[in-house]
């Protein structure tokens, strides 16, 4: 591994209407505005910080910050609804992107594509980055457009809001930190691509922009959400690159003629061989994860990385060989899951348990394997991530079955969820072993423990996360959006499914209302009207 230095970057910034920060700050039926860059990044806002800081900040809660939720992603909302009926959709739009020298052009949202949750006061809000280029503040009761910013490429990943408690105006305290694929007008060779940004959650202001610089990776995108530990954040960068950095814009320096973040540690998440075995896939796409004093990462280089927080260096690797995309969740028994995609190895994809109290050698609890299969340019395993329900295990001491009969929740076991390739959704219990058998992993000769399956569907391929909240299980893909509903037995039973809500995107589901972006084109609320 090899420490490098990061070269900064800053673009210029908004100008601003008055009357649209004060509409829809006081109105909840504002218009839409889009933001534009102007050339000085204090232009022309301090009127509109005056009106915006007229809002409580006692009465702001940022119920989902980042994606899966939190720092051990494993939180997808509170509360699921019984129906998928439409409540409303807003339109997302196209835009143009750029795929192996051609261009494409892509609707609505797609993979991670989660929304983030915000609520002030009584009126919610989402975030939603798109294929049209825009990050959106929407009213989440109506699905009205607040503001509209721009970036240069479609927005694939899901984005951070950092909370920034030493902010002295409103405007400074939210801050979305929001990747997107490396822009339409730029070369991959170009010096500054900048496809990490950071905007005011308030009112859409651009506040800073990191370059992510060129590497032995063939990407030069974004797909990550930081993560934020004690005003510092942490991403894998698609070029491969780990940063640590300060999220604080006043922190942040001009370099190359644009601010970029205060960096504090980089590293690469490839070593030169996985060079050889990958050639210019060594991108990063996963949400780094907390664990007691380590951020885990996985890579598409193979790797599962562990960052130690007390020595600030990487001292922890996990070798899988495959091209990992899903972000590693922890476990309440401090274990993590990491999903296995099936490229560069010999054996088939799936999900490891691995504690990371160990040594890498012996980190692998189990391993569970899923079918090959060819799907678009997949042969199979999972490019999600995995969803857990260990988070209400500690949260929820009882849940209503059926309408009427109430068990506790403590009795149901910890259960892990996710989407495979191969076309099926799988459940399996993440604590019991299945005695019967052991499995190959992925290099097609070392044999594991594997889990206890205990229910599977065929609901098509998906590269989609699926998430479980309470007794409710939702899962999304090309064939659309299934929810389920299961008893104290983990009985399984389909409650309903749309045609509808063509999906690559994670939902959320927060106040009985499902959030999820399609590939159609548009945003949908989906609950019991």
């Amino acid at each position: 591994m090899n420490n490098i230095n990061l070269i900064f970057y800053k673009k210029p910034i908004i100008v601003w209407a008055i009357f649209f920060a004060f509409t829809f700050i006081i109105v909840n039926n504002s218009s839409c505005q889009e933001v534009s860059s102007s050339s000085n990044i204090n232009t022309k806002t301090d009127s509109i910080v005056k009106v915006i800081e007229e809002v409580d900040t006692n009465n702001i809660t940022v119920n989902i910050p980042t994606f899966l939720g939190n720092e051990t992603r494993n939180y997808y909302g509170n509360t699921a609804p019984s129906k998928l009926k439409v409540i409303w959709k807003v339109k997302l739009g196209t835009g143009k992107t750029i795929v192996g020298g051609e261009t494409k052009t892509w609707s609505g949202a797609g993979w991670t594509g989660q929304p983030l949750f915000v609520t002030e006061d009584t009126i919610s809000y989402l975030i939603q980055g798109a294929y049209d280029h825009h990050l959106r503040k929407i009213n989440a009761k109506t699905g009205k457009v607040i503001w509209k910013y721009k970036f240069d490429d479609v927005i694939k990943g899901t984005g951070t809001i950092w909370t920034n408690k030493k902010a002295k105006t409103l405007e400074e305290k939210y801050v979305i930190l929001q990747g997107s694929r490396r822009g339409v007008n730029k070369s991959f060779r170009d010096k500054v691509v900048p496809s990490f940004r950071a905007i005011s959650y308030m009112t859409g202001k651009e506040l800073w922009r990191l370059n992510s610089r060129l590497t032995l990776s063939y990407s030069r995108d974004v797909d990550a959400s930081a993560l934020i530990i004690n005003d510092t954040a942490y991403i894998g960068l698609e070029n491969g690159i780990f940063t640590v950095f300060d999220p604080d814009y006043k922190k942040a320096k001009i370099v190359d003629g644009i601010l970029q973040p205060k960096i504090y540690f980089e590293d690469t998440l490839y070593d030169i061989s996985d060079k050889r075995l990958h050639g210019g896939n060594l991108v990063s796409e996963s949400s780094a994860c907390l664990l007691l004093n380590r951020v885990y990462v996985a890579s598409g280089s193979g790797h599962v990385y562990g960052y130690n927080l007390k020595t600030k260096k990487i001292d922890w690797d996990f070798f899988i060989g495959s091209d990992i995309d899903g972000s590693p969740v922890v476990t309440n028994d401090s274990c993590v899951l990491v999903s296995v995609e099936k490229q560069y190895i010999a054996g088939k994809g799936g999900v490891f348990k691995l504690n990371p109290k160990k040594s890498p050698k012996d980190a692998a609890i189990w391993y569970f394997p899923t079918q090959n299969k060819r799907f678009a340019s997949w042969q199979g395993g999972i490019i999600g991530s995995v969803c857990i329900n260990d988070y209400y295990k500690k949260t929820l001491d009882s849940l209503v079955i059926n309408d009427s009969t109430r068990v506790l929740y403590d009795s149901i076991p910890n259960v892990a969820a996710f989407t495979g390739i191969d076309g099926y959704l799988y459940v399996i219990n993440t604590k019991e072993i299945d005695s019967t058998k052991l499995v190959l992993g992925p290099d097609n000769k070392t044999k594991f423990k594997t889990p206890k399956l205990i229910f599977k569907y065929k609901t098509g391929s998906s590269i989609a996360t699926p998430i479980i909240v309470g007794n409710k299980l939702i899962a999304t893909g090309y064939n659309g959006v299934y929810l389920f509903e299961f008893n104290e037995k983990m009985e399984f039973k389909l409650i309903t499914k749309t045609s509808f809500a063509i999906s690559e995107s994670t939902p959320i589901a927060i106040n009985g209302r499902i959030y999820i972006a399609s590939r159609d084109g548009y945003l949908y609320c989906l609950g019991s009207k």
